[in-house]
């Protein structure tokens, strides 16, 4: 009998984090499909003084935020273990408040993955159109 019990826990378990997962992709895909449209062609790099903000867009991608006007989709190098499930994230910058596509990395806990590309978003092109 507690075989049983143990096993059906378990599976209920499995559910909950495939289904965990499933959302979490799709929340990241809705993320990545609503910011990509305002993306620019890639750049170098960028100022970065702090973190205001971030947010997940898929096993590669983050989007952060310097500032409230200004936000960048950053692409790492693939795979990137680990950052899908990250509870927090740092961006490395090896010049002195420049974060480059060359030098720098997006970590997260134990973790670190290259940047490959940086695109700037159009926040303000943004706002205006999701006002309408």
């Amino acid at each position: 009998m507690r075989t049983k019990v143990a096993a059906c826990l378990f599976f209920l378990g499995l559910a909950f984090v495939v289904g965990a997962q499933a959302q979490t992709r799709k929340t990241q895909a809705e993320t990545l499909e609503r910011y990509a449209k305002y993306a620019g062609d890639p750049i170098g790099e960028f100022q970065f003084w702090s973190l205001y903000k971030w947010a997940l867009a898929g096993p590669t991608k983050v989007l952060v935020w310097p500032n409230i006007n200004e936000a960048y989709l950053i692409s790492v190098e693939d795979p990137c273990p680990g950052l899908e499930w990250a509870k927090g994230i740092g961006v490395t910058s090896k010049q002195p408040r420049l974060v480059s596509a060359r030098f720098d990395f997006v970590t997260f806990g134990n973790g670190r993955c290259h940047i490959e590309e940086i695109r700037p978003i159009d926040v303000k092109r943004m706002t205006e159109d999701e006002k309408d």
